[in-house]
């Protein structure tokens, strides 16, 4: 890829984990990701999470390339067997990926799935950030962007944020409008 990188955050500190984490990051961001994910992470090994449709299936495809792998399923189709397959990825040492809001939204709206796996499995989540300071925006749900050639791109590594094993239903809510809201907080396009 011809993108020009800037990395922020602690990203020394992260690689040095042999702790699995779990990275969140929005769903119109991703083209760029599994490249970036290579470059920042080299030695780490990363699933993401797919849709069950032929979509989630092309895109299993395009980040194998970069060496991630792929579970599919989603709230709505095959939910149970990726929790599990997602549960044994992170047993193998493996990070997790995850775009909340994805794959159908709403734009900006974190989806509670991640909590739930990271308040299951204990692992820390890391909020991701990625800015394309210049690109194109595609008129779908999610405004997805693509990055021009040559460009740049600013990747921030938030804060590990652990999610506490036990939450009633409404303390798991603030949780999940909590890391939402990190999410949101640096992202001007997502206010």
């Amino acid at each position: 890829m011809s993108l020009r990188r800037e990395i922020c955050g602690a990203v020394a500190s992260l690689n040095a984990s042999s702790e699995p984490l779990i990275h969140v990051l929005w769903h119109n961001r991703i083209l760029a990701s599994p490249y970036l994910f290579r470059k920042i992470y080299p030695q780490r090994e990363v699933v993401v999470l797919t849709s069950a449709s032929k979509d989630g299936v092309t895109l299993a495809s395009a980040v194998k390339v970069f060496k991630v792998g792929a579970v599919h399923g989603s709230s709505s189709r095959r939910g149970a067997a990726a929790i599990v397959a997602l549960r044994r990825a992170t047993r193998e040492g493996k990070d997790l990926v995850f775009t909340p809001d994805g794959p159908r939204g709403p734009r900006y709206h974190l989806q509670p799935g991640v909590v739930k796996i990271a308040q299951t499995t204990g692992l820390a989540i890391v909020p991701l950030h990625i800015d394309y300071l210049s690109c194109w925006t595609l008129k779908t749900w999610d405004l997805f962007q693509i990055p021009k050639p040559f460009s740049k791109v600013r990747v921030t590594l938030g804060e590990p944020i652990r999610i506490p094993r036990e939450l009633d239903a409404g303390a798991f809510e603030r949780e999940r409008l909590a890391l939402e809201k990190v999410l949101l907080k640096d992202d001007p396009d997502a206010l």
